[in-house]
């Protein structure tokens, strides 16, 4: 069974990509905010909103959340619905 990376060792490998992505993040809301209208009864800002929460929740399985958060619901249908 592989052992666990230290978490200081991860840190120190990712910190400067972790900011770099926050930045980015920030600069997306940033420019939201800023744009004329309102977009606040937008499904897509209440879903970026949810994943932000799901970040700063201590769970060890945020990635997964988000991920479930913006995929489609499975439908056993799927291949007739998109013709495949």
């Amino acid at each position: 069974m592989p052992t666990a990376v230290p978490a200081k060792d991860v840190l120190d490998r990712e910190f400067l990509e972790i900011r770099a992505k926050i930045l980015e993040i920030a600069a997306s809301l940033d420019r939201l905010d800023r744009g004329a209208g309102s977009i606040e009864d937008d499904a897509r800002r209440k879903l970026i909103a949810q994943g932000i929460s799901i970040l700063l929740d201590s769970n060890t399985e945020r990635a997964e959340q988000v991920q479930m958060l913006f995929s489609r619901p499975f439908r056993s249908q799927w291949r007739e619905t998109y013709a495949i």
